[in-house]
């Protein structure tokens, strides 16, 4: 079978292509300034939801003792819940896919540079700004939902489902989702995204948009149902969204990323069957 179609053979075949020595083109100063934004976007990331992490556990405090005391506090949602909640939502899914993109990241950057394209570092801007609006994107679904659930009053204090039967539900759609075929070729292309950029290569800002936008939906195909496991373990609980992101670095670098989301897939299955059951 051929690595490539004969389309993908010319364009590498070309000196201005993209190709696996495209990172060797990037300067030193270059690399480091990539890694180095990355690194300080994922820092301030964390560093903001330890803070969001202690203001919530006091208002959960103090919410258990208004209960204690016979006080509801299931309260509809303002529209500043809406927004902070939609705020939580991007910055978490920042600190957690920011360092899986660090490899598309470098190899675009260094496409670039290969083609004698100036202005690297506002063209990787753009790649990268096309790539978190798929991101928003979903933050903005992942809010409706929690809203749902909450107006459903199915989310627990700690923001996981407050329901084992909605809870098994949503694991064992993840899990499902996880063996499916569209899951392994979304996360095929994570894995190795050069075919991506030598097939569907654009100029400019523009270009350089559209291609992060598109690099994105590919990876939330790879990972949106990953991300729903959150609803079940608790949508602040940072230990499991610190664990979660590990987990999607491992399938998009490791190799062997897709034996782990089988894995992965199959004991979701079974940890949602018993929690359907009322076993767990």
């Amino acid at each position: 079978m051929r690595p490539f179609p004969g389309k993908v053979r010319k364009l590498a075949t070309s000196s201005r292509a993209p190709g696996p020595g495209s990172v060797a083109s990037l300067s030193r100063r270059e690399r480091v300034l990539i890694l180095g934004c990355v690194a300080a976007v994922t820092t301030l990331s964390w560093v903001y939801l330890f803070y969001l992490d202690h203001q919530m556990l006091s208002a959960r405090q103090h919410d258990k003792m208004m209960m204690e005391m016979g006080m509801s506090m299931a309260a509809p949602w303002t529209t500043a819940d809406v927004f902070f909640t939609f705020a939580m939502w991007v910055v978490m899914m920042v600190g957690m896919m920011a360092g899986s993109a660090i490899p598309v990241l470098l190899l675009f950057a260094g496409a670039h540079a290969r083609r004698g394209g100036g202005r690297a570092p506002f063209i990787v801007l753009m790649f990268a700004s096309g790539y978190l609006a798929v991101w928003i994107g979903f933050s903005a679904c992942a809010t409706l939902a929690q809203w749902a659930l909450h107006h459903a009053a199915l989310l627990s204090p700690e923001l996981g489902a407050a329901s084992p039967q909605v809870g098994g539900a949503i694991l064992c759609a993840a899990g499902l989702y996880q063996l499916t075929p569209f899951k392994r070729a979304c996360l095929m292309h994570c894995q190795s995204p050069l075919g991506f950029l030598m097939t569907r290569w654009r100029d400019g800002t523009s270009g350089a948009l559209q291609m992060g936008m598109r690099h994105g939906a590919y990876c939330l195909g790879c990972c949106w149902a990953l991300m729903c496991v959150l609803f079940v373990v608790g949508v602040m609980n940072l230990v499991w969204v610190a664990a979660l992101a590990l987990f999607v670095l491992l399938e998009k670098i490791g190799p062997a990323g897709a034996v782990l989301a089988r894995t992965a897939g199959a004991a979701m299955i079974a940890v949602g069957v018993l929690l359907f059951a009322g076993i767990l």
